[in-house]
């Protein structure tokens, strides 16, 4: 890229110096508009009122995520659970990431989200864990001691299979009269051949 010194001549200087009062600087001036169109170009980017719309980054990632009380704890009576899908539902729209449902027993819940495409699973998570933790010590003398367990599945699902999982998620008082919740948490990780320690999986 040249500067405004090397590119112009001697010839523009001298014209410059020699016409004081007279606003030398109009060749100059026009010299350095052209050099600077020129530059600019040259740079790869658009001239004023060209701009080109920013790229689009587009995504759909459906996750279900999973996961219990401290020590699977039957914290969470017909009130209290119900209060908290809501709220967890909230904390993930805020997130932006779309919640189609949420649902559970009194000792674990089941969400199913549209991952937003500026959060990770992680984050999303530990922000449904410590803001919903937070909110249900302070709403319910009953949960002072609430907690949930530091661990979680996460298992990303096609769209096309979305309406079952809600329909799964909806039945979890059905399903949980015959299994229990380390049951049916086993039965995804095999689901999705997630290999998992038994000593740790429960955390």
């Amino acid at each position: 890229m040249m500067d405004s010194t090397s590119f112009f001549s001697n010839r523009d200087k001298g014209a410059m110096s020699s016409q004081p009062g007279a606003q030398p600087q109009v060749r100059w001036r026009k010299r350095y508009e052209s050099a600077k169109g020129a530059v600019h170009l040259n740079s790869g980017a658009q001239p004023p009122g060209k701009e080109t719309p920013m790229p689009e980054s587009l995504s759909l990632v459906i996750v279900h995520v999973i996961f219990s009380t401290k020590n699977r704890h039957p914290f969470l009576d017909q009130d209290s659970r119900s209060s908290m899908h809501a709220y967890l539902a909230t904390i993930a729209r805020d997130l932006n990431c779309e919640c189609y449902r949420v649902g559970g027993v009194m000792d674990h819940v089941h969400i199913a989200i549209r991952l937003s495409r500026t959060i990770t699973i992680a984050q999303l998570v530990e922000r449904l864990k410590t803001s919903s933790s937070k909110w249900a010590k302070e709403q319910y003398v009953s949960l002072r001691n609430f907690s949930w367990q530091r661990g979680y599945g996460c298992f990303s699902i096609s769209p096309r299979d979305l309406d079952a999982l809600r329909t799964y998620i909806d039945g979890q008082e059905e399903h949980h009269r015959k299994r229990t919740f380390q049951e049916e948490f086993r039965m995804f990780l095999e689901k999705y051949n997630v290999k998992y320690n038994e000593a740790y999986v429960w955390d």
